[in-house]
């Protein structure tokens, strides 16, 4: 049996299938969208302090 690397992968790992929307209903729907918009502020969030981070280093290291 052979192993596919891309498995291992853990990047891989994130990346979450799709949601069905249909078997949703309309309130269902609202209070999906509100958890995706607070997760994409988390994530912008962290791509921000990781950005200052980077360039905090940058100008430490520039010296």
């Amino acid at each position: 049996m052979a192993i596919d690397l891309d498995d291992l992968d853990p990047r891989n790992a994130r990346k979450a299938k799709p949601l069905n929307l249909d078997d949703l209903n309309i309130e269902d729907l609202k209070e999906y969208v509100a958890v995706l918009r607070a997760e994409i502020e988390r994530v912008e969030t962290k791509i921000k302090a990781k950005q200052s981070h980077a360039s905090a280093a940058s100008a430490f290291f520039k010296k």
